[in-house]
């Protein structure tokens, strides 16, 4: 018999969503990582009995640029201190005329454009290769379009995120070829936040709050913080009610992800025991502690 995981649900927070209302037993506590500090602190508690962890990606306040995360730190974080379920929350730009301010998306792709950041907790030492094909998790997603229905929340299931380095938003060129490409939004935090869930072996997923059109539509040529500012908000209260609406349908106990998500490392690590850096494999011991301890 499978054994049944008691999951703790991981929740990243991004622009205008810094905090969660209604946890109990809340606690803000300081989480180290030899990957070096996480955005903020991490809010523990729980939501209905379930237990709850916050991390606001850009810290409290907003101090810290999409570019300037520390986004190995974020993940290893949320694995060190039990998450097992992550559920990312980004403000975005829509592609899409059909996807307005105000709506949601439950992503599904990505199209990584970043250039600036470190994307793997693997490397020199220790090689591994996950795959990312499908990078977000099909039961999270299924939980978070439930949520969405009963809430009545505009909300579609299935999207391209395309994501830019930032901190500047897009040329109208640059917009104009993403929806070419077929992307449905466009933010600047999802990657590499996805693929190193996937190397930790959490279930993610991604849902996409739009704030604006992006400057390819003819009545948003130019995108503006106040512009985005004023969506944003609105949304967060709406993100808020889904997290409440959400957490009870993921927190039961349950087995092994069907997708595969938590076995992610079964088959990923190429380099021989014996050539393997301890100094990277003692980094390692949480995200790839399952794999490396057999």
């Amino acid at each position: 018999m499978a054994e049944m995981i008691e999951p703790v649900i991981g929740m990243i927070g991004g622009s205008g969503l810094y905090d969660i209302e209604g946890l109990e037993d809340r606690e803000w506590r300081r989480v180290e990582t030899p990957w070096g500090d996480p955005s903020d602190e991490l809010l523990f508690g729980r939501l209905a009995g379930i237990r709850c962890v916050f991390l606001p990606r850009h810290g409290r306040g907003h101090p810290r640029s999409p570019s300037a995360l520390n986004y190995r730190a974020n993940i290893d974080a949320l694995k060190r201190v039990g998450v097992t379920d992550v559920v990312s929350l980004s403000a975005v730009g829509s592609l899409r005329e059909e996807l307005p301010p105000g709506h949601f998306v439950i992503v599904d792709q990505f199209i990584d454009r970043t250039f600036a950041r470190e994307k793997s907790f693997f490397g020199t030492g220790c090689v591994a290769h996950v795959s990312v094909a499908h990078p977000t998790c099909p039961r999270l997603s299924d939980a978070i379009e439930e949520a969405g229905r009963e809430l009545a929340l505009p909300m579609t299931r299935g999207g391209t995120y395309l994501v830019m380095e930032g901190p500047q938003f897009s040329t109208k060129a640059e917009s104009l070829l993403y929806r070419q490409w077929g992307c449905h939004v466009i933010g600047m935090t999802n990657m590499p936040e996805a693929k190193l869930a996937r190397e930790a072996e959490l279930c993610y997923a991604s849902v996409a709050m739009v704030t604006d059109y992006d400057c390819w539509h003819e009545e948003h040529d130019h995108v503006t913080v106040d512009q985005v500012v004023k969506v944003l908000f609105s949304n967060a209260d709406k993100a808020r009610a889904l997290v409440k609406a959400l957490v009870p349908r993921i927190g039961a106990p349950r087995g092994e992800c069907p997708a595969g998500c938590d076995r992610a490392l079964e088959h990923a690590l190429i380099t021989a025991p014996e050539r393997r850096d301890p100094a990277l494999l003692a980094k390692l011991d949480v995200v790839a502690g399952r794999i490396l301890r057999r």
